[in-house]
């Protein structure tokens, strides 16, 4: 299922600017090993949001390599910090040389490591939190999430309408996963949420 009109997409990103040369071989790299990323568009996105929020804190539940924290990083001020964490040390290499070129490395906390372990070692409060894990943790990580933010501050989570599956009568771990954050998301009274019918779907919360 589309969750929007192929055709749309592409005129969305036709009228784009070109990324950098550092995100486009990012992109490359990621359609040749066949790596799940955000993309340019939900990129954007994120990186409008630190704008906006004048973010100065953020933590990655989920940074692969380092192509959500890039996008990040460009629309924070010098100083600005980003937790990023992933299961493969040599994904945090590469994020390391792409986050250089870009001369973002300084902001960058790159962690190798269990996501949801690595966020207990800090309170917060955070001013964004990205969610892009496995998906049958979702439900774990927005418990974890939600009281490290700040009043204010922005959760967000990638794939929640999971290229439809989430309408399935049998659905596999994965996407129950999904189907239970999303109810959570919905029915927290700590935060109010809606989901952007973006690529795969952006699970968008703002801290009350």
């Amino acid at each position: 299922m589309y969750v929007t009109n192929p055709k749309i997409n592409e005129y969305i990103m036709k009228i784009m600017p070109e990324r950098d040369e550092v995100l486009k071989e990012m992109e490359a790299h990621a359609r040749r090993n066949h790596f799940p990323i955000i993309g340019p568009m939900c990129g954007t996105f994120l990186r409008q949001l630190a704008m906006a929020t004048d973010a100065r804190f953020v933590f990655e539940m989920g940074s692969g390599f380092g192509y959500s924290a890039y996008w990040f990083a460009g629309g924070m001020k010098p100083g600005g910090k980003i937790i990023c964490t992933e299961g493969s040390d040599k994904n945090r290499k590469l994020a390391v040389q792409y986050l250089k070129r870009g001369g973002f490395d300084s902001m960058v906390d790159f962690q190798v490591g269990y996501a949801q372990d690595i966020i207990k070692k800090y309170d917060g409060p955070f001013d964004i939190i990205l969610n892009d894990v496995d998906k049958e943790q979702y439900p774990e990580c927005f418990d974890l999430a939600i009281p490290r933010l700040r009043k204010g501050g922005i959760f967000i989570t990638d794939n929640v309408l999971w290229d439809g599956y989430i309408l399935d009568d049998n659905p596999d771990e994965e996407t129950r996963g999904i189907i239970e954050f999303n109810r959570k998301l919905f029915s927290s009274g700590e935060i109010l949420s809606s989901i952007i019918p973006i690529r795969d779907g952006l699970g968008f919360a703002v801290k009350l």
